[in-house]
């Protein structure tokens, strides 16, 4: 087929002659696109019925480019590259190594694994670019739904009409206080044993679901659900039980997070199943980089063993 029409010229061919170009022989440039020698003689030979003229001279020391051929390849090797580019791109992407990610977080996790996770996530995808936030529950349903973040990464969120909800971890609430307070004796810690002592309480509020699982709890053990010192969020509530305020009852993705030899976790009962959860637009399955991220922080959950 000659050259008569606009799309008559063939990429593949143009992708060939450009590496004999570079190359001068058949063999070397075989080798280099992982082709036969006789396959790139014929697409050579085939290019060049195309273009109605010869673009090679053979000799016994190799091939010798025509002015034709060297004038086609100053023409055709800025695109060549180019397209060498684009498949660098592509496979980029399709490793994870290029992208972006916006990611929003309530405290819990937001302050505990993810920071190890995207160290880890980084370390080896300098071309990702990622934008964090942490943030109360409902806004970052909110912006997961709105399509402003990619990934929702939260605590017991079962299911959301405008999202597809994947599991990551159960961890469950727990105690934490010093470990010279008389309830660390214990085994596990219940309403009526913080009754005669002073805890933190978790407020019932949109910015966090677990004060109103906490608030069920008490009642459900006949206990009144009172505390004189109340905070918004976990993390906080074991900053204070770390200065000896009293016991914080948090999940444990939280009480992790404030690591220090003078406080200790002991299980609460009745016992709080805490589902962390990663949450994505609905009907938008997630990105190449945002399951390879939602893959790691499952990982880096399921290998510290928080609960």
């Amino acid at each position: 087929m000659r050259i008569d029409r606009k799309n008559d010229l063939n990429l593949r061919l143009l992708e060939v002659f450009g590496v004999v170009m570079r190359n001068l022989t058949t063999v070397a440039a075989a080798e280099e696109l992982g082709i036969s020698q006789p396959a790139v003689s014929n697409a050579v030979k085939a290019l060049e019925r195309q273009f109605g003229f010869t673009l090679f001279e053979r000799t016994n020391r190799g091939l010798i480019p025509t002015d034709e051929a060297r004038i086609i390849f100053d023409e055709v090797d800025p695109v060549l590259s180019m397209l060498r580019g684009i498949e660098d791109q592509v496979r980029a992407i399709r490793a994870t190594r290029k992208g972006r990610l916006r990611i929003a977080a309530t405290p819990p996790l937001g302050q505990s694994a993810i920071p190890t996770a995207l160290r880890s996530f980084l370390a080896d995808r300098q071309d990702v670019r990622i934008s964090y936030d942490v943030c109360g529950v409902d806004r970052v349903i909110r912006e997961v739904t709105a399509g402003i973040k990619d990934l929702g990464l939260l605590l017991g969120v079962e299911s959301h009409p405008g999202c597809d909800v994947t599991s990551l971890f159960e961890g469950q609430m727990e105690c934490v206080l010093q470990a010279s307070h008389p309830l660390a004796a214990l085994a596990r810690i219940t309403p009526a044993d913080l009754v005669a002592h002073e805890f933190i309480g978790i407020g019932v509020s949109k910015e966090s679901k677990l004060g109103a699982l906490i608030q069920a709890a008490f009642a459900e053990s006949g206990i009144s659900y009172d505390s004189g010192l109340e905070v918004r969020f976990c993390h906080t509530a074991s900053a204070l039980a770390n200065a000896g305020l009293g016991v914080a009852i948090v999940d444990s993705f939280s009480a992790r997070f404030l690591r220090s030899q003078d406080l200790v976790r002991r299980p609460f009962e009745p016992r709080i199943p805490v589902t962390a959860v990663a949450i994505v637009r609905a009907e938008h399955p997630p990105s190449r980089v945002a399951s390879a991220f939602i893959t790691e922080i499952k990982d880096i959950l399921d290998d510290e063993n928080i609960s």
